[in-house]
């Protein structure tokens, strides 16, 4: 951290939770998922950067698909009762334009891709004595490329030095399924940003002078 972190870089780990679904389905339902990955605040002039990074851990999808969900996925199903989700895999990129305000809120706005990795359907039981999940891959139903805009919000604590909390709102421009039009994603994003090796710079400059 204390090496990739400079006067006109910021560098650390991003965490944080997400609400998704894929349109063009009967199902309106949104899928919870954790998000992990890092990023880069790339500083510009006065309180303008470029915020960048990747969500290496990030799943995106739909839950509580219907029958005819289902039929049109191609999808397995079981006697037993549950629910069906699809699950995309994600390595996600934003490249997104941030000004900071003087009470250090905040504003970015740009662009987002993905790299979908692996996806499935899901089956998922769940009753008192156990808890069962069926997964069946489908990539060769799904895009390997997703892209689209987000803008989001959020606020730096401890006076603008410490972590930094935001919600992002994501809407996706390409379809997620192979000859589905409409079917794009959509969600929204709650994170934390810890800074890496900035405090332990700043404790350095203090001992110094």
């Amino acid at each position: 951290g204390d090496k990739l972190n400079s006067d006109g870089i910021e560098f650390g780990l991003e965490g944080g939770l997400n609400w998704s679904k894929i349109n063009g389905f009967e199902s309106h339902s949104y899928r919870r998922a954790l998000n992990l990955g890092f990023y880069f605040d790339i500083r510009l002039k006065k309180q303008w950067s470029l915020n960048t990074g990747i969500l290496v851990k990030s799943k995106l999808g739909t839950a509580k698909l219907s029958a005819a969900d289902l039929r049109y996925l191609e999808a397995p199903t079981y006697d037993s009762i549950g629910n069906y989700a699809q699950v995309v895999n994600y390595f996600i990129l934003p490249v997104l334009i941030k000004y900071r305000f003087k009470n250090h809120m905040y504003v970015e706005l740009g662009a987002q891709g993905g790299l979908m990795y692996s996806a499935w359907t899901e089956f998922i039981r769940k009753s008192d004595n156990s808890d069962v999940s069926i997964r069946n891959f489908n990539e060769d139903k799904i895009n390997r490329i997703d892209a689209g805009m987000t803008i989001g919000a959020g606020y730096r604590l401890l006076k603008g030095k410490g972590f930094t909390i935001g919600a992002k709102y994501y809407q996706g421009f390409t379809n997620v399924y192979k000859g589905k039009s409409g079917s794009v994603n959509s969600g929204f994003f709650l994170k934390v940003n810890f800074p890496i090796g900035v405090g332990g710079k700043d404790k350095k400059e203090v001992e110094k002078a």
